[in-house]
């Protein structure tokens, strides 16, 4: 289910752009997560766990994540390095579940993200080493550090509503918290974008491209769905900071989408840096019996 997740969020990245091509940021967080909850809410019960839980996620996951990270992908922030640095919400999932829920992290764990931190700042020196630091913006870096932070507060949500419930339905979870963002967003983009009054003709809808509604299709079934559903259910059963780390391998998935669909040059940075999360997961997942076994 983790690499199924991996798959799902590493080709996200070069979806988002396309389609922040014909919608802003705020409009195409409305539409994914209108495309995620309709119609499953009418077919699917409410989660069986206290409504707050449901809010906080939807908030922090939706508004706070995605808000963060589609401004940053429009206003100056690649594809790619939005994979990575985005990832940083492992170390500030581990953080937070240490201080909030008393989870210690492992040896290996550590160990891991220590080898994961070297492979991410691989990453990023391959952008910072190209044309003009990659088309990125200081702007646009410290968005994607406060959706990394939204990620990781969701994930401590997560698990504190399996706390209350553990046989809770991931999929109703899911669900019904996309319902939380659609206001927020719709209202973000009435306050913050131009010429909103023009989405309230039919003309308009009709007259955006395929890609933009496959790319809205793909963010809320699949992205949401799919991937936040499968994603919550490994959480409810198992540690955040044994799941989160899984999230290490969306930039080598992320690399990989970029130079066959978007025709992008890997560097030899980047390939080191893709080696070392690799090895970074190898370390999280197996670290732990090879040291019990020792």
């Amino acid at each position: 289910m983790a690499m199924v997740v991996v798959v799902v969020w590493g080709v996200n990245f070069v979806v988002m752009k396309w389609g922040l091509r014909s919608l802003t940021p705020f409009q195409l967080g409305a539409l994914r997560y209108v495309c995620a909850a309709i119609p499953l809410v009418f077919f699917i019960k409410p989660p069986k766990v206290h409504w707050r839980w449901v809010v906080l996620f939807g908030l922090l996951q939706g508004v706070g994540q995605f808000g963060f990270l589609f401004t940053a992908l429009k206003v100056g922030m690649t594809a790619s390095l939005a994979s990575v640095i985005l990832q940083t919400q492992v170390f500030l999932t581990a953080v937070w579940t240490f201080v909030l829920l008393r989870d210690r992290p492992s040896r290996a764990l550590v160990a891991g993200m220590g080898i994961a931190a070297l492979g991410l700042g691989c990453l990023l020196m391959s952008e910072l080493q190209s044309n003009g630091t990659g088309g990125t913006t200081v702007v646009g870096l410290l968005l994607v550090l406060c959706a990394a932070t939204s990620w990781a507060c969701s994930n401590v949500v997560v698990r504190l509503a399996q706390k209350e419930n553990a046989q809770y339905d991931p999929l109703a979870f899911i669900a019904w918290s996309s319902l939380m963002p659609i206001v927020p967003f719709i209202a973000l983009s009435f306050w913050f974008d131009t010429d909103t009054d023009k989405w309230l003709h039919l003309s308009t809808w009709q007259q955006l491209p395929w890609l933009a509604w496959a790319s809205i299709a793909y963010l809320g079934w699949v992205a949401t769905i799919v991937g936040y559903g499968l994603w919550t259910k490994l959480i409810q059963r198992y540690s955040a900071n044994r799941v989160a780390p899984f999230s290490l391998c969306v930039p080598v998935i992320g690399l990989s989408t970029g130079m066959l669909v978007l025709g992008e040059t890997v560097t030899s940075w980047q390939w080191a840096g893709a080696a070392l999360v690799v090895m970074a997961l190898v370390v999280v997942v197996w670290g732990g019996k090879l040291m019990r076994a020792k």
